[in-house]
């Protein structure tokens, strides 16, 4: 059994280490009230966008405008969002497993934040470029990936683009998500009575500004909802953490008080003993 002194130490080092984690904890709530916020606001936008894409669709079903031809024979270029920073449970191994089962090995990636590249790095996918220090405020940021991505569909070297990223379910449950953003799908029918919409300029030529914009908002979108899920999956994390770290400082207090007594017991047996041999 450890001395008293052993034991006395290993709970004031679990009580400091309580500490640093209930702090990171009440960080990543505020964080995470703030991304959701946000998220929740860009989402609405996001939605109403792409109700107004699925109206002009269901006009240029015919259409063979690039943004909308497939073509499998073609990499596809895959926008993978992870975070900058660890501790946030399995949420980078998650995203990390999802793109090992569905990448090929002559896809493109672009990755956003630093854990992304360095596990990466490690491996033989296609990296283009790579991108670190992106907070839920970097729309720039995010555009100028959009913008990179469509040259390279433009160019004919892509045939699809595709982001992974993790899906805020609820405040417990965060999904990677593998989702093509072009070509985008033609639509029969629209999904509301907005079929009868109409649109300026006509035809294929409202696509060359549509889709790029549509693009970055979804872009952005989904990096929101990746972040969101970012601060959700850490202080949950750091809950679990500071929780494990409470219920290993009462068995240490147990331990403590048991080596006390024992160490009292057997002063009490000496000294009776002693007595007794007098």
């Amino acid at each position: 059994m450890a001395s008293k002194l052993e034991i006395k130490n290993r709970i004031r080092s679990v009580e400091s280490t309580k500490k640093i984690t209930r702090a990171m904890q009440l960080v990543a709530a505020s964080k995470l009230k703030k991304c959701k916020g946000r998220m929740e606001e860009n989402r609405e936008y996001a939605g109403y966008l792409k109700e107004s894409i699925d109206s002009i669709m269901v006009n240029l079903s015919n259409s063979t405008h690039p943004y909308l031809m497939h073509d499998d024979r073609k990499p596809s270029l895959i926008i993978v969002y992870t975070s900058d920073m660890g501790l946030c449970g399995g949420y980078n191994a998650n995203t990390f497993h999802l793109l090992e089962e569905k990448a090929d090995p002559k896809d493109f990636i672009i990755v956003l934040g630093s854990r992304g590249a360095a596990w990466m790095k490690r491996r033989s996918y296609q990296v283009i470029d790579a991108l670190n220090a992106v907070d839920e405020e970097g729309y720039e940021d995010i555009a100028g990936v959009a913008d990179q991505a469509l040259k390279l569909y433009t160019e004919g070297k892509i045939g699809k683009i595709q982001v992974l990223y993790t899906r805020f379910v609820n405040s417990m449950t965060f999904e990677p998500h593998l989702e093509t953003l072009l070509p985008v799908e033609k639509k029969e029918e629209a999904a509301s009575s907005s079929q009868d919409m109409i649109f300026e300029p006509q035809g294929d030529t409202i696509l060359d500004t549509l889709i790029p914009m549509f693009l970055k908002s979804l872009l952005y979108s989904y990096w929101l909802e990746t972040k969101t899920s970012e601060n959700g999956s850490r202080q949950n994390a750091m809950e679990n953490a500071t929780d494990n770290a409470e219920e290993l400082r009462d068995q240490l207090e147990l331990s403590f008080n048991q080596a006390r007594q024992a160490a009292i017991t057997q002063e009490i047996t000496e000294i009776v003993g002693g007595a007794n041999a007098l």
